[in-house]
C-alpha cells in the first residue's frame, strides 16, 4: 500500500522509508515556532530541562513571533513580551519579530507564510492550535504544547504518532459567493468538531487547486476546530510561485500515492456549496445563512489568522464599497504586510483602507486582537451579551470576550453583508444585484 502526503512527509524527516498510522517515530524538526502566550513557558521548562545557560539546538530554525496580547496596557500580558526579549538576547536568536519595531510582523500563522518559513516538504512545529495553517503548503504542521516546544529546543527532535488520514475532495467549481471559510464549516459541520480526531485532514480536487494560497491557508486553518492533527494541501505552481516570492531555500513536494490508506473519503460538489455560519457556541453548530437571516446583530468582526489576510479584505470591501455599516463594524489586518496592502489595493479609484472607513468600519493593528478575547482593553472585544457575526475560528463562550456573548462563524462575505444589515445576509443578495 502507498503512503499520503503526510506519511511520506514524516517517514522522510524520521529517516525511514515508510510509515503506516499509529507508528511512533522521531521526527527531525525544521523549524519551531513560538509566541508570547506560549514563549514564556516554553523558555522555563527549556531552562529547567536542559540547563540555565542551554542553548537551543540551531538558531536558524527558531520563529518567535508576538502577536496576541500586545496592544494592551495589561502588565501580566507586557511582562511575557520582556521574557521574549531576554531570551532571544540570551540565545541571539535572529528571527525574533518584536512588537513597536519595524521588524513587528503580525499574527503568526500568516507572518511565517509571508517571511518564508513556509516550504513543502518540511515539518513545522508551533505553540498554537492554528499552527495547520502552514499546511496549505504541502507541508506537515501542527499545534504543540509547551513540554514539546522544549524538547524540540534542545534536541531539534520530535516523538510524533503518525496520524490517519482522511480526504475530502472539491470537484467543479465554487460559487462566486462561497468562500473557504464556508467549505471548512461545511464540513466541520459534516464530521463535528471530534471528527477528525488526531487525523490529517488532506484537501484535493479541482476546486481546491483552484483557490489562492491564502484561501487555502483558512482551510487548513480550521483542521483543529474538527480535532484535526494537521491539514494539508498538496503543493503545486500557485504553492511554488507564492514560496519563490519569500524564500530560495530548497524544499520537496509530496504527493499522495493513488493506493494510499485512507480512514475516511467523502466527496463534495463545490457548485452545491452555500454560505454557512456556525451558530453559537461551537464550530460544528453549522447553518445555511439563508436559514438564519432573523438573527440580529450588535457588530461585526473581520479578521485572525482565519479571516483578516487581503483575500478577505478585498471580498468584504468588494461588499462595503459605496455604502454604510448598520453595526459597529472592526477591521484587523493579520499583519503589517496585509495593513500595507490595504493602502494599496484599490477597487475602482478607492483603496481598501478608504472604502472602510467611509463605510464607518473602525480600523484596528495587525495582531490577533479579539479572536482570543484577552484582556479588556483589546481592540473590538465583545462585551455583554452582543451578538456578533465574526470571520475568526472559535465560538465557544467568552473566546472573544465576555462570556455572555455570542458569536457566529463566518465568511468575509458574509460578515460584511451582515453588517450593511444588521442581521446574518446571504451575501449573495449584494454580489448579484
Amino acid at each position: 500500500m502507498g503512503m499520503t502526503i503526510t506519511e511520506k512527509i514524516l517517514a522522510a524527516h524520521a529517516c525511514k522509508e515508510s510509515v503506516r498510522p499509529g507508528d511512533n517515530i522521531w521526527v527531525d524538526v525544521d523549524v519551531l515556532m513560538t509566541h508570547d502566550v506560549c514563549g514564556p513557558g516554553t523558555f522555563a521548562i527549556f531552562k529547567k530541562q536542559f540547563g540555565e545557560n542551554a542553548k537551543v539546538w540551531d538558531r536558524d530554525k527558531v520563529v518567535i513571533i508576538p502577536d496576541h496580547f500586545i496592544f494592551t496596557k495589561d502588565t501580566h500580558a507586557n511582562r511575557n513580551i520582556d521574557i521574549l526579549r531576554q531570551f532571544v538576547k540570551e540565545q541571539s536568536l535572529p528571527h525574533y519579530f518584536d512588537v513597536g519595531t519595524d521588524r513587528y510582523k503580525g499574527v503568526c500563522h500568516l507572518a511565517l507564510a509571508q517571511e518564508g518559513f513556509n516550504r513543502p516538504g518540511e515539518v513545522l512545529f508551533g505553540t498554537d492550535s492554528h499552527t495547520s495553517t502552514s499546511g496549505a503548503f504541502g507541508m506537515f504542521s501542527t499545534g504543540i504544547g509547551n513540554t514539546d516546544a522544549a524538547f524540540i529546543l534542545g534536541t531539534g527532535k520530535l516523538w510524533v504518532k503518525v496520524p490517519e488520514s482522511m480526504c475530502f475532495e472539491f470537484t467543479g467549481k465554487f460559487p462566486e459567493h462561497v468562500m473557504a471559510k464556508d467549505v471548512i464549516l461545511n464540513v466541520i459541520g459534516d464530521i463535528g468538531v471530534d471528527g477528525a480526531t488526531y487525523r490529517a485532514m488532506e484537501w484535493r480536487g479541482d476546486a481546491i487547486m483552484s483557490l489562492s494560497m491564502e484561501e487555502r491557508m483558512t482551510l487548513c486553518n480550521m483542521a483543529i476546530e474538527a480535532g484535526g492533527k494537521n491539514g494539508i494541501i498538496e503543493a503545486d505552481d500557485v504553492t511554488m510561485d507564492y514560496v519563490r516570492q519569500r524564500t530560495d531555500a530548497p524544499y520537496k513536494i509530496y504527493k499522495s500515492d493513488d493506493d494510499a490508506g485512507y480512514f475516511f473519503k467523502k466527496k463534495y460538489n463545490a457548485s452545491e456549496m452555500e454560505p454557512i455560519v456556525a451558530k453559537p457556541h461551537s464550530p460544528d453548530n453549522k447553518a445555511k445563512v439563508s436559514d438564519c437571516v432573523d438573527v440580529r446583530l450588535d457588530r461585526a468582526y473581520i479578521g485572525s489568522c482565519t479571516g483578516g489576510k487581503l483575500t478577505d479584505f478585498i471580498a468584504a470591501a468588494r461588499l462595503l464599497k459605496g455604502k454604510k455599516v448598520k453595526i459597529d463594524t472592526f477591521i484587523v489586518p493579520a499583519t503589517r504586510e496585509v495593513e500595507q496592502d490595504l493602502h494599496k489595493e484599490k477597487i475602482g479609484n478607492e483603496t481598501l483602507v478608504d472604502i472602510f472607513k467611509n463605510a464607518g468600519a473602525y480600523l484596528g493593528d495587525p495582531s490577533c486582537a479579539a479572536c482570543l478575547g484577552g484582556p479588556k482593553d483589546t481592540f473590538g472585544r465583545a462585551a455583554d451579551n452582543q451578538v456578533v457575526v465574526s470571520t475568526t475560528n472559535r465560538n465557544f463562550p467568552g473566546r472573544m470576550g465576555s462570556k455572555q456573548s455570542h458569536v457566529y462563524l463566518a465568511s468575509p462575505y458574509t460578515a460584511a453583508a451582515s453588517a450593511l444589515t444588521g442581521h446574518i445576509t446571504n451575501p449573495a443578495e449584494f454580489i448579484y444585484n
